[in-house]
């Protein structure tokens, strides 16, 4: 199915020169002269190889159908994690390289969305938010103002995120898996 470039999301499959892509970032960058187009990082479904494409906002690009199946995470062994379909409880391994940079926050019995193309996998989403908790948190600097400034922390899977002042070591976030970065502070 035809659609503008400027509709393309993380997690879709696209069809360019003759090869299945899974679109992992997307950014709409729009400079000072002439129009608008979005940079897209992807990665060959059949290969792995990962590229950067620029397309016109208003551009055809042709956005392939794909199923969705959910799966359940049960644990990750070097460059692969295994997962188990959630209908027929059959066990599979999956390359790491499929999730990409969200792997980080993969969490035991986590409920992962698996898109398919013909039965075949070819692209991995993770939950658009995880509750992780805190492990370290810088101090507080003097001076600093609550509305403007964030510290580094770290969390419990060793990523590295800005947090608000008032986040301390110990406390539960909610951190967005596709970027890395804080939403709120975890209730109850």
């Amino acid at each position: 199915m035809k659609v503008n470039a400027n509709t393309i999301r993380p997690g879709h499959v696209i069809e360019h020169d003759g090869k299945q892509w899974s679109v992992l970032k997307i950014q709409i960058l729009q400079p000072g002269k002439g129009g608008a187009f979005v940079q897209v990082e992807m990665r060959d479904v059949m290969t792995g190889t990962k590229s950067n494409e620029r397309f016109r906002t208003q551009e055809s690009v042709e956005k392939l159908m794909v199923d969705e199946k959910s799966c359940t995470y049960l644990y990750r062994a070097d460059d692969s994690v295994t997962l188990m379909d959630t209908e027929t409880y059959e066990q599979f391994d999956l390359p790491v390289g499929m999730i990409g940079g969200p792997v980080a926050y993969l969490q035991d019995g986590m409920t992962i969305t698996l898109d398919l193309i013909e039965g075949k996998p070819v692209a991995a989403r993770l939950p658009q938010q995880v509750t992780m908790a805190v492990t370290e948190a810088d101090p507080v600097v003097k001076g600093q103002t609550a509305s403007s400034s964030f510290k580094p922390a770290m969390l419990e899977n060793g990523a590295r995120v800005m947090v608000p002042p008032h986040i301390e070591a110990g406390t539960r976030i909610v951190v967005n898996t596709e970027d890395g970065s804080y939403i709120e502070r975890a209730k109850g």
